[in-house]
């Protein structure tokens, strides 16, 4: 089956990441939690990466431009696998985005 599919732009995005504090606590126990915090960053490239205590938890606000949902996995996977993390991604619009969808309301 042939689906036609139109080019669609990079969404911005806020990646949050909850790390269970158990499981983060032992990544800084052995050195590791440094390490994924800075490979992710570097593979993900976010224009503002922020880290602090919500709920609780250590958490990181990454926002980046998602070229596909296809990288959700890629990106998710090793905050799951080593930290437990609970991840949201959320859908951002800047000034223009919300003039130009306000425009089209009719």
């Amino acid at each position: 089956m042939c689906v036609d599919q139109k080019k669609v732009s990079a969404m911005r995005v806020l990646l949050t990441a909850h790390f269970d504090t158990e499981k983060s606590n032992e990544a800084i126990r052995n050195g590791t939690l440094g390490k994924l915090i800075q490979s992710s960053v570097e593979q993900i490239k976010p224009e503002a990466a922020y880290f602090t205590a919500d709920e609780g938890e250590r958490t990181a606000f990454l926002v980046f431009d998602m070229q596909d949902v296809s990288q959700m996995p890629v990106i998710s996977e090793p905050f799951f696998l080593n930290l437990g993390a609970r991840i949201d991604y959320t859908p951002l619009m800047t000034l223009e985005d919300v003039e130009k969808g306000l425009s089209q309301v009719h």
